[in-house]
């Protein structure tokens, strides 16, 4: 079955940077769309970045021009590159896959999540 599994420095000063993973198995990594997203504590969850099957990226606009998502085919991982952090940024974050026909909102399959603490 799909298994997706983040990781990633979880703890960060504002101004740093931290690389988040999401190794997948149990599917055709390359033929799936990806995401990342956050929830915040008391906040709804929110989609932070996606990649379409063909690699193309898009990213909410709060974190565009900091955060850069990538994926690396051959190794069945998910990447979240995160620049410039702001405490604003501080939550649990989630991978997410599924087939490109859906929404990313409406993704089925998720990770378990990996706390991102962003100290000013």
């Amino acid at each position: 079955q799909v298994q997706l599994v983040e990781s990633g420095v979880v703890s960060v000063q504002s101004g740093g940077s931290l690389r988040l993973s999401c190794a997948a198995s149990g599917f055709t990594f390359s033929s799936y769309c990806m995401g990342w997203f956050r929830q915040a504590s008391g906040k709804e969850r929110e989609g932070v970045a996606t990649i379409g099957s063909d690699g193309s990226p898009r990213y909410a606009d709060s974190v565009k021009g900091r955060f850069t998502i990538s994926q690396d085919n051959a190794k069945n991982t998910l990447y979240l590159q995160m620049n410039s952090l702001k405490p604003e940024d501080a939550a649990m974050y989630y991978c997410a896959a599924d087939l490109c026909y859906r929404p990313s909102f409406l993704f089925r399959n998720w990770g378990q999540g990996t706390q991102v603490t962003v100290s000013s």
